[in-house]
């Protein structure tokens, strides 16, 4: 394998010694040779089998040339979106446009299209007409069969029909890849590729597909949004490798979409063959004049430990893209990684991350799953962690002190979150004491995502008495080990089942804990997560029950306003948000108050105040006679604030 850059031009491909190239990766990010991008990992793979691979990053989409670069590639063009689905990159919840694109040369925001596989796909037809043309990455994952796309606001059909394309990589993709770039360099036609785990296929004859799902009609689906409720839940029981079955979606009369079951789970060998590739592990040196490209400073210097999660929050459409089979690198992988780190000049000998979806899963949830698979209609942790859950964490114990214990490392930090729910399912403590002792910068975020338990029940999430008790013992352990750090809560607003009511009952909680989040992450509906399919169809999946879904964008911006009720420019929204949920006596000058009343709202405000505490404090300081007492009131109250 080449130690540099990949070809991104036919000067590159030429100076190589190569007429031709094998593939052509076209992506919508700059080019990263980095393992945090997926152009970076399959392109690196495919090396590795004796491939030759051109880069094509961020085409103008706007010209057919754009796509010319290297010719016609002798087996065929690869597309991605990139690390992000293109709608996202673009757009905030509001549906604005963002300002900037952390995945583009200086940020600037505008290098890709809208949907952009499709419009890749699309662009490449018009010159090449029968070259091979294979999808992958997250866009083209999550939107391989009919999927609720929340821009247009209406259900679309696979991007394969959409895009020209022939065949979708889902998944993480390297068993997949390979397999497709074997069966092309054999011989056979793009056609006749209908049998690789982890891709999906267009068929005008579903009569040879084999232990198939048939799935509801797109056409069908349209009409009865409870028909796409059923479908959607029915893959998302099939997305296991060991158990999941090959399902199959009609378009009409005369044309199918086949999905086949999903790839095998890499074994920690193959994890770290994948990894210990030779990145350049930055940007290519032609986006320097350009202010280089910003996502590469948050994984530069973060290890990447797994891959996939167990943890099925409703909202995260993990489970259809990396699966919910947990992969691991070895320690010996990592350490030699690390080790990597203190050769770069702008190493200062802190990794900032050792994780990967989630923190500290590293190994499969139970013993079953690597001979059976996960549990279909059952979550691991949801609603209380399953009596045959592993939950230990001496593996990763092992790992952090490794990688503390490397000379020229000052510390380690961990930034892609823990589950507190799984920590706490540990009978031992000894994570939780590592953690505030070494590996914590002041800060732990953490992700309770509401108070209400009829949300969680929404999200997948466990109880909030779960999360409380993991504040206690996360505050005792920090006491003991005379250290102050505090958990910065991750909170979300508007999601499928919270009221207006259950939005005000949050804002309390922040009252009480003293605390008003900077951002506010409102629920995004993202193709193919649960959350989403509630968010169309007014119905969970999985029992088929109504479910209430706040879409009105006044209303979503109440429920935003209500997490951050302090900022004045939100008064008015909070104001209407407790006048419609009968809380007024949340208006007034007690402690328990969320807004104080305008000049001239006189006796009501005095009326609130009293019933928001003020009086009952009154009372208080006049049966003790001493006016100095009021002091001693304010600062029980901060203590309470503070160990709440």
């Amino acid at each position: 394998m080449s130690a540099g850059f990949l070809p991104v031009s036919r000067q590159e491909m030429e100076a190589r010694g190569w007429n031709r190239v094998d593939f052509v990766y076209i992506s919508g990010d700059a080019y990263v040779d980095h393992p945090s991008f997926g152009h970076a990992v399959i392109t690196r793979v495919l090396e590795a089998h004796g491939y030759k691979v051109g880069i094509i990053a961020q085409p103008d989409w706007k010209d057919p040339s754009s796509v010319t670069e290297f010719g016609e590639p002798r087996l065929g063009f690869l597309v991605s979106a990139g690390n992000m689905d293109s709608m996202v990159n673009h757009y905030s919840v509001s549906k604005k446009h963002r300002k900037t694109d952390a995945f583009s040369p200086g940020g600037v925001m505008g290098k890709r299209p809208d949907y952009a596989v499709t419009v890749y796909g699309n662009l490449i037809r018009q010159t090449y007409k029968k070259v091979p043309v294979i999808l992958g990455g997250i866009e083209a994952s999550l939107r391989r069969l009919a999927h609720y796309d929340y821009w247009s606001d209406r259900l679309r059909r696979s991007v394969l029909l959409d895009s020209g394309a022939d065949l979708i990589s889902y998944g993480m993709g390297e068993r997949s890849i390979v397999e497709i770039a074997e069966a092309l360099d054999s011989g056979i036609a793009i056609h006749d590729i209908t049998f690789i785990p982890g891709t999906v296929y267009k068929t005008k004859d579903a009569g040879g597909v084999y232990d198939a799902v048939m799935l509801p009609g797109y056409e069908e689906m349209k009409k009865d949004k409870t028909l796409y409720a059923k479908s959607f839940y029915t893959q998302y029981c099939n997305t296991d490798p060991f158990s999941g079955k090959r399902l199959v979606e009609p378009y009409g009369e005369r044309q199918y979409i086949v999905q086949n079951p999903p790839a095998m789970p890499l074994d920690q060998t193959e994890m770290d063959e994948v990894y210990g590739y030779p990145y350049m592990r930055t940007y290519h040196p032609s986006y320097e004049g350009e202010g280089g490209v910003p996502a590469i400073a948050e994984v530069k210097f973060s290890l990447i430990s797994n891959r996939g999660c167990f943890g099925g929050c409703n909202f995260c459409a993990l489970t259809f893209h990396q699966g919910r089979i947990v992969q691991t690198r070895s320690h010996d992988s990592l350490v030699r990684e690390a080790e990597r780190f203190l050769d770069d000049s702008d190493f200062k000998g802190y990794i900032h991350d050792v994780g990967g979806p989630t923190a500290d899963f590293r190994h499969p949830s139970c013993e079953k799953q690597m001979v059976c698979g996960v549990c279909k209609e059952k979550q691991c942790l949801y609603p209380k962690p399953c009596r045959n859950l592993r939950a230990e964490h001496r593996d990763y114990i092992a790992l952090l002190r490794r990688l503390r214990s490397i000379p020229g490392i000052k510390k380690v930090f961990i930034r892609s979150g823990i589950r507190f729910d799984y920590v706490l399912a540990d009978q031992e403590d000894r994570f939780l004491n590592e953690l505030c002792e070494h590996h914590v910068s002041g800060q732990l975020k953490v992700a309770p995502e509401h108070v209400s338990d009829a949300v969680l029940r929404m999200m997948g999430k466990p109880q909030n008495s779960v999360y409380q008790s993991f504040v206690k013992k996360y505050e005792a352990i920090n006491r003991r080990l005379g250290k102050k750090q505090y958990l910065v809560p991750y909170l979300m607003s508007s999601h499928p089942g919270c009221t207006m009511k259950e939005a005000v009952r949050l804002a309390e909680y922040l009252r009480d804990l003293g605390y008003m989040p900077e951002q506010v992450q409102d629920f995004y509906p993202t193709p193919s997560t649960i959350s989403t399919c509630m968010y169309h169809t007014g119905v969970d999946p999985r029992d088929m029950k109504p479910v209430y879904v706040p879409k009105d964008p006044h209303e979503k911006a109440i429920q935003r306003a209500l997490i951050q009720y302090r900022d004045p420019k939100n008064y008015d929204l909070v104001l209407e948000a407790l006048q419609k949920t009968g809380r007024m006596d949340l208006v007034g000058y007690g402690r328990q108050c969320l807004l104080r009343p305008r000049p001239g709202q006189g006796a009501a405000a005095r009326s609130a105040g009293q019933s928001c505490g003020q009086g009952q404090q009154k009372t208080r300081l006049k049966n003790n006679g001493k006016a100095g007492k009021k002091k001693t009131i304010r600062n029980v109250h901060k203590k309470k604030t503070r160990s709440s």
